[in-house]
């Protein structure tokens, strides 16, 4: 599969005089598990619902798999999974009630996979939904995507005040998933830790606009502290688009986007960490441009909510 999973172009969402989303230009390629992430009030949420049809853009073209999303294909509907934060569960309903409703309205509905999911979980066909944990609705939640058997899941914040035991629980039942079927994944979190260890590219958001989406990977190796004496620090090298400077009264040191190697001996080099690139994105003011070390890496300037 070669068509991205999400494409935006210009995509901008207007809610009265605020804007939830604006200049949103960027693509998820195919076979990727990409997590999205920003501040609340980013418009993580507002993309995610746009992407799984739920709301209209103002302006600008969002297609997913292919296809424009809320334009009546029923075909895309069968395609992807789409978890909210708010956990879509009857709360009168049994467990086992939940997933025949899933069957009902689902003809790709996998009730094997629903009932293996939930054993493993340790969680009972014959439990209320009002009568689960937090962690256990989620988990069923979630179950209930995936026995969709989707091409794309789009999760919101799929692990939200989970505790840690249920939220490795959650997400080992994801990357299953992803291993077993090759399902393609778009989930938003606040949870750093998440990105590194389960994700493979990675969309930053903040005032409401993309500043960087790219293959993890290659935003970790492409990205460097040059640091230097405060006193006597000589000219960046020619290339680099700086993301966030610290400066302290004996060394100023700058975060800068670059293509290796880096062949300038007056600047001592170091690595960052993933949580150090992505935080010093989220840091960005409004007005920052950003160059692009490599052409098909897609970054976009960050701007602010008129």
């Amino acid at each position: 599969m070669t068509t991205p999973v999400i494409e935006t172009n210009a995509l901008a969402k207007r809610f009265g005089r605020k804007w939830g989303l604006r200049d949103c230009t960027f693509s998820i390629p195919a076979g990727k598990v990409a997590a999205l992430v920003g501040p609340n009030g980013a418009g993580k949420s507002t993309l995610l619902r746009m992407a799984a049809g739920l709301s209209r853009p103002t302006s600008g073209q969002i297609s997913v798999l292919g296809s424009v999303p809320g334009a009546g294909d029923p075909s895309l509907l069968k395609r992807v999974g789409y978890l909210d934060q708010v956990r879509p569960l009857y709360q009168g309903f049994r467990v086992d009630e939940m997933f025949r409703f899933g069957e009902g309205t689902n003809p790709t509905w996998n009730m094997a996979t629903a009932h293996d999911y939930v054993d493993q979980l340790g969680i009972s066909l014959r439990d209320r939904v009002d009568n689960l944990s937090g962690g256990q609705r989620a988990q069923v939640a979630l179950t209930m995507c995936l026995a969709k058997q989707p091409e794309l899941l789009i999760l919101d914040e799929p692990a939200a005040e989970l505790d840690p035991v249920a939220r490795e629980d959650l997400l080992r039942l994801l990357m299953r998933e992803v291993a077993e079927r090759g399902t393609n994944v778009v989930l938003s979190t606040h949870a750093l830790g998440d990105v590194g260890s389960i994700c493979d590219y990675l969309v930053i958001m903040s005032h409401s606009r993309i500043v960087l989406a790219d293959d993890l990977e290659f935003v970790v190796e492409s990205h460097r502290f040059l640091g230097a004496a405060s006193s006597n620090a000589p000219a960046l090298p020619e290339g680099v688009a700086v993301i966030d400077t610290r400066t302290s009264s004996r060394e100023v040191t700058h975060l800068v986007r670059m293509t290796l190697p880096l062949v300038d001996e007056t600047w001592q080099v170091t690595e960052p960490t993933l949580d150090e690139i992505i935080m010093a994105y989220l840091r960005l003011g409004t007005g920052s441009t950003l160059s692009q070390p490599r052409h098909d890496a897609t970054t976009a300037t960050s701007g602010g909510v008129s």
